[in-house]
């Protein structure tokens, strides 16, 4: 750990570390260090962040070690977004989304892989198949409804085993027939149930995914925990029969008692920077059935569906539209814009991988295995969420002390290259302010309409940061010396 940034940094990393699952105080100090050296370094592989070999040597040792797992690793991250939520106000939106990690190795076996994708074609036209090795994370990341990012609540890793005959046997096989647990969408109930498990408050909590959860199961468990859930729909699901209408047994489906409820609303959603574009809004309230081959396990259920359609969408790009499913109450147009402002946010667990592939060069490693890397991207996880964090909470209060998010060794660094600008910079002290000369430090120009700072030069003006910390507690020594 750099002498200069150590008491600063002691902060924040002893928060998402002090209740970590390590089984050892050794290697919770080397957890800790190697923390903060990547903190100090985001994007810069292992031998990079560390600065020597002894260093080096020492993560790859932590990072093999069997007694050391990514959910160890992230222990102390869960406890400490526990202790965010409860000082937050307001509904918890849980936002669950996959991602992959895709890694170029000559041994595949070590690693597993993702996918097979087409290359191209060769030899008279044949398709080229290419084998994507490398690991996939289901993430569950908590929000505030400003989209600032509390922190993980749960996060899975793991690697596929590549069988031939995998079409063919869905021939053969129902897959609703199939019972979830066997499957690998599994993922998303065991994150639901390990993030209530977490938190504590279910009743407080929404968790919002797109198409690939909408799971009968799922809703089913959300119910039975007492939780509450918001996610796009892909399934046209049988319906009882509205009142009134003849019974036709397998025949009524949700999507045409939909169609048939009329628009109650406009709603206006900004599209980039200078696109808006404005939606038709309905809603019905619809007894959905469970899949024909599971309805002795699960009974029926009560949802609310939203349609949010695009009127008169642009020639150049597809229309928006939006089917939501929730079990929450939608009594009127308003309750429903706030629903479908709320699965907007969904994007949000989509930028912080963005952060941990782009930002933090999670796909950089030279870790040859599974094991391995699981282990390290659980940290880098840690370290992109500190930089969404700083991203957004300058955004959603701007006003804020800085102390709220930043070390009083950053704020200290910053005090000192303002104060050696001929005209200083930081004319107010509040977090909005500080933030800002750190992503000027990475390449922000703050013009007049430029749009607020990203997490892309966060990071960058970190890094320039902690050198520049670096350089001045070398020159301060010097001084002293």
């Amino acid at each position: 750990m750099n002498e200069d940034m150590g008491a600063g940094e002691a902060g924040w990393l002893a928060d998402e570390i002090i209740s970590s699952g390590l089984p050892d105080k050794r290697l919770a100090r080397r957890m800790h260090r190697l923390l903060d050296q990547m903190t100090s370094a985001p994007g810069h592989p292992i031998p990079a962040a560390c600065g020597d070999w002894a260093a080096t040597k020492a993560a790859y040792r932590f990072f093999d070690n069997p007694r050391v797992t990514e959910h160890g690793v992230l222990a102390g991250h869960f406890a400490a977004t526990v202790r965010r939520c409860a000082d937050s106000e307001g509904p918890i939106l849980i936002v669950q989304d996959t991602t992959e990690f895709t890694y170029s190795r000559t041994r595949l076996g070590k690693i597993g892989f993702t996918k097979t994708i087409n290359a191209g074609a060769y030899k008279a036209g044949r398709s080229y198949p290419v084998t994507l090795c490398g690991m996939l994370m289901h993430s569950s990341l908590a929000l505030t409804l400003e989209g600032t990012p509390l922190g993980l609540t749960a996060a899975k890793f793991w690697t596929r085993t590549k069988y031939k005959g995998t079409w063919t046997l869905k021939r053969h096989i129902n897959p609703t027939r199939v019972p979830i647990e066997t499957k690998e969408s599994y993922r998303w109930l065991e994150n639901l149930r390990q993030s209530m498990a977490l938190i504590g408050t279910p009743e407080r909590c929404v968790h919002v995914a797109d198409r690939e959860s909408d799971i009968y199961e799922l809703f089913c468990l959300a119910q039975d925990l007492g939780t509450r859930f918001l996610v796009r729909v892909q399934t046209n699901r049988l319906a009882a029969e509205p009142p009134g209408c003849e019974p036709k047994p397998g025949s009524h489906r949700v999507f045409a008692q939909l169609s048939a409820e009329p628009w109650v609303g406009c709603h206006c959603v900004k599209i980039g920077q200078h696109e808006t574009a404005r939606l038709h809004v309905k809603f019905a309230t619809i007894e959905t059935l469970p899949p024909k081959g599971k309805r002795k396990r699960y009974a029926p259920q009560l949802l609310t569906y939203i349609h949010a359609l695009e009127i008169d969408p642009p020639a150049d790009r597809a229309p928006i539209d939006w089917k939501l499913v929730t079990n929450l109450p939608v009594e009127d147009i308003t309750a429903a814009i706030e629903k479908l402002e709320w699965y907007a946010l969904r994007w949000k667990v989509e930028v912080f991988h963005k952060v941990m592939k782009s930002g933090c060069g999670a796909e950089k490693a030279r870790l040859e295995t599974a094991d391995r890397l699981a282990k390290f991207l659980a940290l880098i996880a840690v370290v992109s969420w500190r930089i969404f964090f700083l991203t957004m909470s300058a955004r959603e209060k701007p006003e804020a002390e800085p102390e709220t998010v930043l070390t009083p060794a950053e704020i200290a660094t910053l005090d000192s290259i303002d104060a050696a600008r001929p005209t200083p910079r930081i004319l107010r002290r509040t977090l909005a302010s500080y933030l800002l000369q750190i992503a000027m430090l990475g390449g922000y120009l703050a013009r007049k309409h430029d749009p607020p700072p990203g997490n892309m030069v966060v990071w960058r003006g970190l890094t320039r940061l902690n050198d520049i910390a670096f350089g001045i507690s070398i020159g301060t020594r010097r001084q002293c010396g």
